[in-house]
Parts: structure tokens; sequence; C-alpha cells
């Protein structure tokens, strides 16, 4: 009995570990998701923008370059984009930002909520509202 308990709970354990260690995946998808909902209508689901309108986030040095340049796009805006500081939440950009760091053959490394919510501060943005009312998109 004690024997079929431990591996019972071994076996549970097992589970848990390897659900830990793949939230990249279940990351990757959200992030998929976010891009196709806030980002996609310009940036197309390829990453390859439009030509001469919206730039291609596919290969893109500054796409891939220092996350908190990347993260203060999406958080006060530039040109012609519009800021995501009041419609994502903090989780949400790094979350979309991990994703397109990447996908199509980028290769930058992901960005945290903690990181996004630090570059929030530093550039006085507000807090995240989540509120209704907030979506000015």
């Amino acid at each position: 009995m004690k024997e079929t308990l431990i591996k019972a709970a071994l076996a549970i354990i097992a589970t848990i570990a390897a659900a830990a260690s793949s939230p990249s995946r279940a990351q990757e998808t959200d992030g998929k998701a976010l891009f196709l909902k806030n980002c996609a209508a310009c940036h197309q689901a390829t990453g390859k923008g439009i030509p001469g309108a919206f730039p291609a986030l596919a290969g893109s040095k500054f796409a891939q370059g220092p996350g908190n340049e990347v993260a203060s796009v999406l958080l006060k805006g530039r040109g012609g984009m519009p800021d995501f500081s009041d419609s994502l939440s903090d989780a949400d950009i790094a979350t979309v930002l991990t994703f397109v760091r990447s996908s199509w053959g980028n290769k930058a490394d992901g960005l945290s909520a903690e990181q996004v919510a630090s570059l929030r501060t530093t550039l006085g943005v507000d807090p995240f509202g989540n509120s209704a009312m907030s979506n000015k998109h």
C-alpha cells in the first residue's frame, strides 16, 4: 500500500513538473493569439508587415533589439503606431513581445511582466486599468 502511494505521488509530481517545464508552449499560444488580435492587421500574421505602410517584425533588428526599447513602443506608441498601455496589461505586452521576439526566425529573449511594469513606471505611463473605458482601439 505504501509503495503504491509513493508511486502515485511520484507520478503526480512528474506530471506537475512536466506541465511546469512547458509554459513556453502556452505562452507561445497566448502570444500568438494576442498578436493576431492586436497586431496582425498592420504587421500581418506572417510578421512581414506591409511595405511602405507597416514595418516587418520578421527579421527586424529593432524587434530583436533591447527589450525595453521594443516594449516602450507598445507603452507609448511611435510614429503611426498607437500605444497599447490601456488595452494590454503588462503580462499581455510581455507575452506578445516574447512571441514576436521568438517568431519568424527572430531569436531574441522574451520579456517578463515585471520588466514591462518597471518600464511603465520609468516612462511615467499610467498603470494598466483593465476597464471597459480604457480600450483605445
